[in-house]
């Protein structure tokens, strides 16, 4: 197997989850700056693999695999982190159903690919919007202070109970679309 850069990228946003746990344990004030940092980094090669394996023809089985994992992942880290900065049901529950969510929307493509039917629960534009607002959302949180007079974390707590319900209706959507092609 060819390393293309698009997998680097993918591959360099998995090692980025543990320099993103080490930052967030560092003592204020670079906590919020440093994690903030490294959570955007992962998100713009997010965008970036994507874009460079569309552009320059470098789609691989093995980086359209491991792509949703190293996104899942960092945001899994991400959530768990805040749920300790923030400790409650405001937190833990849109938290619980993203992560939730994540888990059986991957178990479900991988038997929807098992069974030769992947492509009826394909990634769709409503995921990309969730994604945006949730990775906002997250980056928010993470600051955890106002900046410039913008109520960061207000803000980050609306957008991620508003990724938390996009996030149940389109797993309603692959549900939906998976039980279609099953019957």
């Amino acid at each position: 197997m060819t390393l293309t850069l698009p997998t680097a990228l993918t591959l360099f946003r998995i090692l980025l989850i543990p320099v993103f746990g080490l930052c967030f344990l560092l003592s204020p004030p670079w906590t919020n700056i440093l994690t903030v940092a490294v959570f955007l980094l992962a998100a713009v090669t997010d965008w970036l693999d994507g874009y460079l394996a569309r552009r320059l023809n470098q789609s691989s089985d093995f980086g359209a695999f491991l792509d949703p994992v190293a996104d899942k992942l960092m945001v899994a880290v991400a959530l768990i982190a805040l749920v300790s900065v923030y400790p409650g049901v405001w937190m833990a529950m849109p938290a619980a159903v993203i992560v939730g969510r994540e888990i059986a929307v991957s178990a479900l493509r991988e038997w929807m690919a098992e069974i030769g039917k992947r492509a009826s629960v394909a990634v769709n534009q409503l995921g990309k919007f969730k994604t945006v607002a949730q990775m906002v959302a997250i980056a928010m949180l993470l600051y955890r202070e106002p900046l410039v007079g913008i109520p960061f974390p207000q803000i980050g707590f609306t957008l991620l109970w508003l990724s938390a319900l996009l996030t149940l209706y389109s797993a309603y959507v692959y549900v939906r679309a998976a039980l279609r092609v099953l019957d």
